[in-house]
């Protein structure tokens, strides 16, 4: 990030590329299963293609949803879901992390959060399209950061669409009052988001899954009130969204400034 001058209005930027749509509708969810069979089925092939062309599983009926809109295409351009942690004990209620990493996992955190499961979820299925997964060393992945993904003194830029769309995953985790969230990544990805603001402890040894994957926690309360100002920018812009998409959805109809 040290390539951006400080007046950057990241939230200026990330408005005229992009918007965040809360998938509340069963189309919408749709569009979301469809993006990540794109992304997960044929540009990496880590799922077997569906003949609906429809990436889903288990976890999607009770997980929250969204997705991400180039604004100068209209097309879709990613997604990301929050599978909600479920009370019910049963190994098949498990978020996926912890049947992946269930040997390695620290159990006296695991423990000390199961009376309060109704409040945790898991980041999961996070995927953006091949058009913006362009840059070397980011075509093998659903979406990561990268050294290079700030660009240089000279000719700095922002990864907008993955910073946005983690954005969103915590204006709906406050929206829906969690306070733990939890993710598989790559080390690296690990290591960027903890350099770029969005705090994030390694709870387990890595795993293999898709390559080597770490579990991490996030304390939403602790990372948003702490949002340095490049990214507070991003998440009240994706907050208003979000939230617009919430109205529109409870009034019946699209949000008519869409």
């Amino acid at each position: 990030m040290s390539g951006l001058p400080d007046p950057f209005d990241t939230g200026a930027g990330f408005s005229k590329y992009f918007e965040m749509l809360p998938a509340l509708s069963r189309e919408e969810q749709e569009q979301t299963f469809r993006l990540r069979h794109e992304v997960y089925c044929e540009d990496l092939g880590w799922e077997e293609r569906r003949s609906d062309a429809l990436e889903t599983d288990a976890y999607d009926a009770h997980s929250l949803h969204c997705l991400a809109r180039s604004k100068p295409s209209g097309r879709l351009a990613g997604c990301v879901r929050l599978v909600l942690g479920r009370t019910d004990e049963a190994a098949s209620q498990r978020l996926p992390f912890e049947l992946t990493c269930g040997e390695t996992l620290d159990r006296v955190l695991m423990d000390r959060l199961a009376g309060s499961r109704d409040r945790i979820a898991e980041v999961s299925r996070l995927a953006i399209v091949r058009d913006y997964r362009r840059r070397r060393g980011e075509e093998g992945s659903p979406g990561t950061l990268l050294a290079s993904s700030f660009g240089t003194a000279e000719q700095p830029r922002f990864p907008y669409l993955l910073v946005g769309l983690y954005m969103a995953v915590f204006v709906i985790a406050e929206r829906h009052r969690l306070d733990t969230l939890f993710l598989l990544v790559e080390p690296r990805l690990s290591r960027h988001l903890n350099h770029l603001g969005i705090g994030n402890r390694q709870i387990g040894a890595a795993a293999e899954h898709r390559g080597l994957r770490v579990p991490a926690m996030i304390d939403v309360a602790q990372v948003v009130a702490n949002l340095n100002p490049r990214l507070r920018g991003i998440f009240d812009v994706v907050a208003g969204e979000i939230e617009a998409g919430h109205r529109a959805a409870a009034a019946g109809g699209p949000d008519p400034q869409r």
